[in-house]
């Protein structure tokens, strides 16, 4: 029988009782409202972080709305990077920063505020791989907003569709997107996950004085010195257990426990991804037997490292590490080439993959570099070039020429078919490629494809020119000797970088050029490109001077970095840039055809004709002035045939003479519909007093000078790619040479074959450029 106890309180002089029932009940209603108090402290501050994050939202997102001025250009970018850097330094504002890029994307789904789609929807899914722990409910909101997103046209459904995959992961295994991330882009060794990624940075040496290589170098190969003490393996573990285990993991004891772990974290990193990664096999099942195995390896580490559990438990931030980027200066064409089979061979000691090497006959014959015999009667007289789409390093040219001036015979130069397998193979990748899906590291496993290699390419319409001949290069390799379509996804990234030291072509002397119409062109596309990535060419520059000033600066800027992070890991929908080759034949009898390609421009000029500067008396008609002046060697006539673009594609040849002094032929601008391929041509009239010239959309041109002229051509505004004393040119869309037929000398066979899935590829090899948001079929022909 409980006992009751007597309290005397003397209130002014009259003495109370209270029974010990009521002292019990004014003691909870104390704590009650001690509690409410707090509660609404909490609120209210909780209220204040979102409402700072609401108003960086919304500046960030206020640049995509208005046509920002030069002055504020190069602040463009620089809100997205102070927002995720501030959610860094910061873990606890991670989950408020997710709610209000939830309900700025819900609020954007209701007006039909699309063009804030995208920017949010990378925004959120960058925020959610790094959150150290996001509660149920909130994962479940997102996903149901993400879902919503899939009734939504093109681009948006589909990058909609990629991410609600990924938070469907994420809901059901929190933490795993975050562990495969890492693991792909270090190469860490398990059993389980057997996927690498790897960023190279290729930077056009034209862009960048010479002086300023090496701070870029270091701006960009920074990446191993912001991993402190936790190196890779240890933020695995740390945020898997943290997003798994939720507000019950001690995230500081942890970390200190892993600290004095050392050597002994391989065996728990390996058990954490055998976990997460047989629970994604299971899809998802069995949620209780998942969080009692992490729970366990919590308390081993907890148990080995004897340290004292710290009271309250309370999570830390794990920011994603950044990924592993080489720097390259581009100076060879097939540079690309060989640092793709490097990566892919593991040439490192540290990283052989035998079981790599021996996956098929075509593989082992690519790695091994083939031995020349001189008795052999074949090989031994097959010159080195012959082999040199099989090195690494391409052969030096004079070891050619003397191998050649030795040998009395030699083989006649032939061009080696694909096998029908082969053939198949990269048909079906060019309709993947045409699609314009973007991939995730699951549908790469599927596939086989185990390396992914990320090119960043670095410069202006003449750099993206030089790529497009090194892809093209790529593509022709693999029809002879298909080697890295099976094992490797290539995925190419522009840059753009301009320098204020340019000067214009040779052919368009005392002209002002723009080197950056087709990263123009694709910031018109897709806005979130425009403001992060159009915006830092004039300010890469400006880093790479600030650092070199600075007489030894000890640590480098990871601005660059962390930009360079966040495009590689955001953007994957590719916008395909039509290729076009060019056909140029010289006056020169003995000067063979040569073949080009260029992708932004051609410019063709006759060197020693300008246009005419008429004075008044020189225009009237009849006088002897106008005469003379237009018998004067002004201007050359050439040959124009031409087929005019068109939808139905049902056009004819044409053809006409025209009096010119000049041509230049631009690929059409990139639009975010479907668009045709097609050229506009626009031809200078010598003669400033007549109307000018419509310009011509085409999609074929063939130009001759008559009268025996020659002129100069320059591709991709390139200095570089000048050729001269050209007799005629043609420009036609490029064939991809994966998949192009073979023409048989039966007569059978002698027009093109349209039959199986050639019908369903396109005409035009196009340069894929990954982008934030991609554009549905540009350059493609409707049928």
């Amino acid at each position: 029988m409980r006992q009751r106890h007597r309290v005397t309180f003397i209130h002014g002089w009259k003495p109370f009782e209270l029974q010990y029932d009521s002292f019990l009940s004014c003691y909870v209603e104390l704590r009650l409202s001690v509690r409410t108090l707090m509660e609404k402290t909490a609120s209210k501050v909780s209220s204040d972080v979102e409402s700072s994050l609401y108003q960086r939202v919304h500046a960030m997102l206020r640049e995509l709305d208005t046509h920002a001025q030069a002055v504020s250009i190069c602040n463009k970018g620089m809100l997205r990077w102070t927002l995720h850097k501030k959610v860094e330094n910061n873990p606890s504002m991670s989950l408020s920063l997710l709610r209000v890029l939830v309900k700025e994307l819900e609020k954007a789904e209701r007006i039909d505020c699309k063009i804030r789609i995208i920017p949010l929807l990378h925004t959120l899914a960058y925020a959610v791989i790094q959150s150290a722990y996001i509660p149920d409910e909130l994962c479940e909101r997102i996903y149901v907003c993400l879902k919503r997103l899939i009734t939504l046209p093109e681009p948006y459904c589909t990058v909609g569709l990629n991410y609600a995959k990924q938070m469907k992961i994420e809901q059901s295994i929190p933490g795993a997107l975050y562990q495969r991330r890492v693991i792909a882009e270090h190469s860490l060794k398990n059993d389980h996950y057997p996927l690498h990624e790897r960023v190279f940075v290729f930077a056009d040496p034209a862009m960048f004085p010479e002086t300023l290589l090496n701070a870029l170098r270091a701006d960009v190969e920074c990446g191993a010195l912001d991993w402190g003490t936790l190196t890779p393996q240890h933020r695995v573990l740390l945020h898997t257990l943290q997003a798994g285990l939720g507000k019950e993991c001690h995230g500081r004891q942890l970390t200190q426990a892993l600290e004095d772990l050392g050597a002994d974290t391989e065996k728990y990193f390996q058990d954490v991804v055998a976990t997460v990664e047989e629970r994604i096999l299971d899809g998802g099942s069995e949620c209780d037997q998942y969080n009692e195995r992490l729970q366990q390896l919590y308390d081993e580490i907890i148990c080995s490292a004897s340290t004292e559990k710290s009271c309250p438990a309370s999570l830390v931030g794990t920011p994603l590490p950044s990924p592993e980027v080489s720097f390259h200066v581009w100076t060879k064409e097939d540079e690309i080439w060989n640092e793709v089979i490097n990566f892919t061979l593991m040439l490192d000691s540290t990283h052989q993959s035998s079981e790599f090497l021996e996956d098929g006959p075509d593989s082992r014959r690519a790695s091994v570099i083939s031995t020349i015999s001189r008795d052999s009667g074949i090989e031994g007289d097959m010159p080195l070039n012959e082999f040199s789409f099989l090195m690494v390093e391409r052969s030096a040219g004079q070891e050619v020429q003397d191998q050649q001036k030795s040998l009395r015979f030699y083989r006649r130069p032939c061009v080696r078919g694909p096998k029908a397998a082969n053939r198949m193979t990269l048909m079906v990748e060019a309709i993947k490629e045409s699609g314009g899906t973007g991939g995730s590291g699951s549908c790469i496993l599927q596939e086989g494809k185990n390396f992914t290699a990320r090119a960043v390419v670095m410069g202006d319409d003449s750099t993206l020119g030089r790529l497009a001949k090194a892809y093209h290069n790529i593509r022709k390799k693999e029809m002879r000797n298909l080697f890295l379509t099976k094992r490797v996804n290539l995925e190419i990234y522009y840059i753009p970088v301009t320098s204020q030291s340019y000067t214009a072509s040779p052919v368009q002397e005392n002209a002002t050029v723009d080197r950056l119409t087709l990263a123009a062109s694709l910031g018109s596309v897709d806005p979130w490109y425009n403001s992060n990535i159009n915006s830092l060419g004039s300010m890469i520059l400006k880093l790479a001077e600030t650092h070199s000033s600075v007489v030894g600066s000890s640590e480098p800027n990871s601005f660059l970095l962390d930009i360079i992070s966040y495009y590689t890991r955001t953007a994957q929908q590719p916008v395909h840039i039509p290729i076009y080759s060019v056909k140029l034949t010289f006056s020169d009898l003995e000067s063979k055809v040569v073949e080009d390609l260029f992708v932004c421009q051609l410019d063709m000029d006759f060197p020693g004709f300008k246009p005419l500067r008429l004075t008044f008396k020189d225009t009237i008609r009849g006088s002897v002035r106008y005469k003379k002046t237009m018998q004067e060697e002004c201007s050359v006539v050439v040959a124009v045939n031409y087929r005019k673009a068109s939808i139905s594609n049902r056009e004819v040849d044409q053809g006409m003479p025209l009096t010119i002094c000049g041509v230049s032929i631009r690929a059409a601008p990139l639009s975010g519909t479907k668009s045709l391929e097609s050229l506009n041509v626009d031809f200078h009239d010598p003669n400033p007093t007549r109307p000018p010239m419509s310009t011509l959309r085409v999609t074929n041109i063939c130009i001759r000078a008559l009268e025996k002229k020659t002129f100069t051509v320059c591709l991709d505004k390139d200095s570089c790619r000048t050729f001269k004393k050209v007799q005629s040119i043609e420009v036609s869309p490029c064939t991809d040479p994966g998949y192009s037929l073979q023409k048989s000398k039966s007569k059978h066979s002698q027009m093109e074959d349209d039959s199986g899935l050639s019908k369903f590829l396109s005409k035009t090899f196009c340069l894929p450029i990954n982008t934030f948001s991609g554009v549905e079929s540009v350059g493609k022909e409707f049928i």
